[in-house]
């Protein structure tokens, strides 16, 4: 499994970075049309604490400077993240990301939203975008677990997903769905379930994102959580299941985020996820490990022994380029 930041280095040259912006756009679970208030562990904000203000112009200028300030980028992910960017007058939501790509230094026009706000003519648009920049559609699954979504008030099922996905995937649109570790009730085997499905989804998931659950101030999951606190993961057993589920997905599925803080100001817990370096830290180390026990159990000569050489280019070149290989002899 390969990190983003290597996949976008190697297709433009340079690290790219991500612009959080804002599309203006509400969510039908949170307007009436499903149901109000959200799913249960989002924030008001609509998980786009970090996002500019403004016009287009505003947002991109503001959120150029914050990252130019200590880096010298040059290249940027119009990233469209809070609530759901597909959801309102399409030719409004058109304009504007026609517009967000016209700039030169976008290369990458990301759109957050839901599987069922993904018509044919909302489609048909992501299909005239994507010809001109390439577009990625970031979808909000959290879990394969129909039990779960209905607790979190997620409002679709997991067959409304899987339509999405085809549909997307038919057409050449880059796809990266998002899941959530540690929500209410889950089991280790019913996380990893969730992983287990997305690396069997055909065409292959392009990207996933994982993150530990937040619980936020003026979400409804921070309600139920200080009426009836119920068990978080550690950042031990979080990892564990990082390290898993590399393990898992296949080699080609590139790995957009491991983890995810919401805003400070907001988090009631864990509390452990403050801490950004140590939690870095430890999913490295983890993934490491998991790249060389990888590599031991598969680099082996006819002897039964594996050869240090081999070894070394296992290390080398990392756990999906040695997966291919491995699948080829």
């Amino acid at each position: 499994m390969r990190r983003l930041s290597e996949v976008l280095k190697e297709t433009y040259g340079e690290k790219v970075y991500k612009l959080s912006l804002t599309s203006g756009c509400t969510c039908p679970n949170r307007d009436g049309f499903l149901s109000y208030g959200g799913c249960t562990f989002c924030s008001a904000g609509g998980s786009g604490e970090f996002a500019a203000a403004g016009s287009l112009e505003e947002q991109l200028e503001d959120a150029k400077k914050r990252i130019q300030s200590k880096t010298d980028a040059r290249k940027f992910i119009a990233y469209y993240q809070a609530f759901t960017n597909t959801y309102g007058n399409l030719e409004r939501l058109q304009k504007l990301y026609e517009e967000t790509i016209s700039r030169e230094e976008v290369v990458i026009l990301s759109l957050g939203t839901r599987p069922d706000c993904l018509g044919d003519d909302v489609l048909a648009m992501l299909g005239r975008l994507n010809a001109v920049k390439p577009v990625w559609i970031e979808l909000g699954l959290q879990t394969i677990h129909e039990t779960t979504a209905e607790r979190i008030n997620r409002q679709y099922s997991l067959a409304v997903f899987e339509d999405a996905y085809r549909r997307l995937k038919a057409m050449g649109i880059t796809v990266i769905v998002h899941v959530i570790f540690g929500l209410p009730g889950e089991t280790e085997s019913d996380m990893l379930d969730t992983i287990r499905h997305l690396s069997n989804l055909s065409p292959q998931l392009d990207g996933i994102k994982i993150q530990m659950l937040n619980i936020l101030k003026g979400s409804k999951l921070a309600e139920e959580y200080e009426q009836n606190p119920f068990p978080l993961l550690s950042l031990e057993e979080y990892a564990a299941l990082i390290k898993q589920s590399a393990a898992i997905l296949p080699a080609e599925t590139i790995l957009h985020r491991m983890t995810g803080d919401g805003a400070g100001n907001l988090l009631i817990a864990p509390e452990w996820v403050r801490n950004k370096k140590k939690v870095l830290n430890t999913l490295n180390a983890v993934l490491k490990e998991e790249r060389n026990e990888f590599c031991t159990e598969r680099i082996r000569g006819g002897d039964g022994e594996y050869h240090a050489a081999s070894f070394q280019l296992c290390k080398t070149v990392g756990n999906a380029t040695i997966k291919r290989l491995w699948r080829k002899l």
